[in-house]
């Protein structure tokens, strides 16, 4: 009877969600841009709240491991690192793109086709995967651009699904009879329930001290352009 809280802060979208035995009890989620900071303790205070639990009553906290937004990311592992190191409970990592997809997987209607979960890496970079309908991972995840040939040749024999804020934008490239582009498919702590479950039945646990989100690209620093000096 596992019950573990997850966090998702890859993007722009805040959420959190408590599951017991991968089922949801409750969901938090905040599409305001840049809320995390100042969401998601709230959140995951809630939750409990709802529940009438308390940190201590977790079996484990899971963390939406990324790609994607390196502020997002270092703010949902700093919380779930402080909720473990304060209750002394395990951590776990959730691939990102894998939750992802299975949320679009209820939407699908087709188990021949591939899915392809896109998080906007900027410009016509994103971050991406390929699994089957199965959940087998057929392409791992990487950074790439996207332009008129890519997945050309591979949508000659197979359909695939792209979805996620980085499918969105390439809608104009993503052209081929077996291409769809599937709205609406975001990232969500409630998607992450069943693969937090599974890794806790398998004792995937990860070091608490050492833990880092995968990035996959490097952080680049902007300077705000009224800045002078």
């Amino acid at each position: 009877m596992a019950l573990i809280l997850s966090i998702e802060t890859s993007t722009n979208i805040c959420s959190a969600a408590l599951a017991r035995d991968g089922k949801v009890l409750g969901l938090e989620e905040s599409f305001e841009d840049k809320s995390h900071a100042s969401q998601l303790t709230l959140f995951i205070q809630k939750l409990l709240h709802q529940q009438n639990l308390n940190a201590p009553d977790l079996d484990a906290v899971s963390i939406s491991q990324g790609p994607g937004s390196y502020t997002g990311l270092r703010i949902g592992v700093s919380v779930a690192k402080g909720i473990c190191y304060a209750v002394h409970k395990p951590l776990i990592a959730v691939n990102t793109l894998k939750a992802i997809a299975l949320m679009a997987k209820e939407t699908v209607q087709n188990q021949k086709a591939f899915l392809c979960p896109m998080i906007d890496a900027r410009r016509m970079d994103v971050y991406s995967a390929l699994f089957s309908y199965q959940m087998e991972e057929k392409q791992e995840t990487r950074a790439e651009i996207i332009d008129h040939l890519a997945y050309q040749e591979l949508l000659e024999t197979q359909p695939i699904v792209f979805f996620g804020n980085g499918a969105e934008k390439c809608k104009e490239v993503l052209i081929h009879p077996n291409a769809l582009i599937l709205d609406g498919i975001y990232p969500s702590a409630k998607y992450m329930a069943i693969l937090a479950e599974e890794a806790f039945k398998a004792a995937d646990f990860k070091d608490v001290a050492y833990f880092e989100p995968f990035y996959l690209k490097d952080f680049v620093a902007t300077v705000p352009k009224n800045k002078l000096f």
